[in-house]
């Protein structure tokens, strides 16, 4: 679905990604977790175009889409819900919701039931349902996060990449985040998560890749990595 191969990518002169390879199988929640710095949020941008990558490939789907204009990587079935959420604030959350589905609504991905999904993304984020001709801008951060993530669901992709969805957010809204994960996960919806609280990240997913410093340090089934040692002494505080 999503393969990594030996991906190079950074700012200016300096490489922060130094040849990282990752895959995503269909229908899995694969987790990148990592300390601040490590390269995790430049292994989004540069899977999704947002940053161009130096070497490497990106395969989605078979296709290598490595070097691809962000709008491109979206029409061959890649949504993102970025870090920092970054909706229309001045456009109301079903505006948002729609812009989602733009690349289906102009022909450039199979349209399907866009009215339909709508409604579905509506009803697996409901605070969204009540607030639909709100607009963005006046949603509260939690709100806005449930938004940037059902935006990226309206693509109707083959792979999300879900970039630190907790991030900023109070406790009870970290859990809504990670339960609506969880239902998106029994969709089989194919996920790549970013995520600050790694605990919380293993618990929902099915394999997890360790990143420092650029680099691939360790990856597995996610179950086994919670429990290695050396990772729970470095991301999970210690027991857990």
């Amino acid at each position: 679905m999503l393969k990594i191969d030996k991906l190079r990518a950074g700012y200016g002169g300096t490489d922060v990604l130094h040849g990282i390879s990752l895959e995503v199988p269909q229908g899995r929640v694969v987790s990148l977790i990592g300390s601040n710095g490590a390269g995790k949020t430049t292994t989004m941008r540069a899977i999704c175009g947002m940053v161009k990558p130096r070497a490497g490939s990106v395969r989605l789907n078979g296709i290598d889409v490595a070097g691809l204009d962000p709008h491109r990587v979206a029409r061959r079935g890649l949504a993102h819900s970025p870090e920092g959420r970054r909706v229309f604030p001045t456009l109301t959350v079903a505006d948002n919701l729609l812009l989602g589905a733009f690349p289906r609504l102009t022909g450039s991905r199979p349209r399907g039931d866009v009215q339909g999904d709508l409604e579905r993304a509506m009803e697996l984020f409901p605070r969204l349902k009540e607030r639909r001709l709100q607009l963005a801008g006046t949603l509260s951060g939690g709100e806005q996060q449930m938004l940037a993530m059902a935006r990226a669901v309206m693509l109707d992709p083959d792979v999300v990449l879900l970039d630190e969805p907790s991030m900023g957010l109070a406790p009870v809204l970290v859990e809504e985040v990670f339960r609506i994960i969880r239902r998106l996960r029994e969709r089989g919806i194919t996920m790549l998560l970013v995520e600050q609280f790694a605990a919380a990240a293993l618990e929902v997913s099915d394999y997890a890749y360790v990143l420092e410093n650029g680099r691939i340090a360790v990856h597995g089934e996610a179950r086994q990595l919670k429990h290695d040692p050396a990772v729970r002494a470095a991301y999970l505080g210690g027991v857990h």
